[in-house]
């Protein structure tokens, strides 16, 4: 009986749902839970799981320190002042004139530093001007490349053109972003 006084009543799509938290709960992987229920799609299981914020916790600390177990006790070390400013420097390397470059940790730039073609960039919105010019330099030297025929370069010329009108796109798009206020943290009642 619920607490009403009623009776509950269950279907059998209830305990399906109840089998799915169940069996995910208790650290079987969802994509193995997928397949018991004859789910084609991952994200029907996570609809019939019912996931508590503590159980995510839960469950990634138990991941952590089951991965910390298998790794040898000599791989954990401190880290040295050359690779502390090796990590920095990587970072300080990110930053460029038009704003940020997004790629991983330790990873070369695979774009020869042309930052406009390259994907990784992330425009900042203050540089809309520079990319204003940008656009009306590029938009120059196409002229003249068809004037000369150095067809070549006209098509070098409109691929960047295309990154750059797409990266003017993506940094005006952000200047429209309205922030959002959080308010401030404070304790629980």
């Amino acid at each position: 009986m619920a607490t009403t006084g009623r009776l509950t009543k269950f279907t059998p799509h209830d305990f399906r749902r109840l089998f799915a938290t169940e069996i995910v709960n208790d650290n079987l992987p969802i994509h193995i839970g997928a397949a018991l229920l004859g789910h084609l799609i991952l994200q029907t299981t996570q609809g019939y799981v019912a996931v508590f914020a503590e159980d995510i916790v839960k469950h990634y600390q138990e991941f952590l320190n089951h991965r910390r177990d298998l790794r040898p006790e000599h791989e954990y070390g401190d880290v040295t002042p050359e690779e502390w400013a090796e990590f920095e420097e990587h970072f300080d390397k990110r930053k460029v004139e038009l704003g940020n470059c997004a790629r991983p940790y330790g990873s070369p730039c695979q774009h020869e530093h042309a930052c406009i073609r390259c994907p990784m960039l992330q425009v900042s919105p203050k540089m809309l001007p520079r990319l204003a010019e940008l656009e009306k330099d590029l938009s120059l030297r196409r002229k003249r490349a068809q004037e000369e025929q150095w067809l070549g370069e006209i098509e070098g010329i409109d691929l960047t053109l295309t990154f750059l009108r797409t990266k003017q796109a993506d940094a005006a798009r952000l200047t429209r972003r309205v922030p959002v206020d959080l308010g401030i943290p404070g304790p629980r009642h």
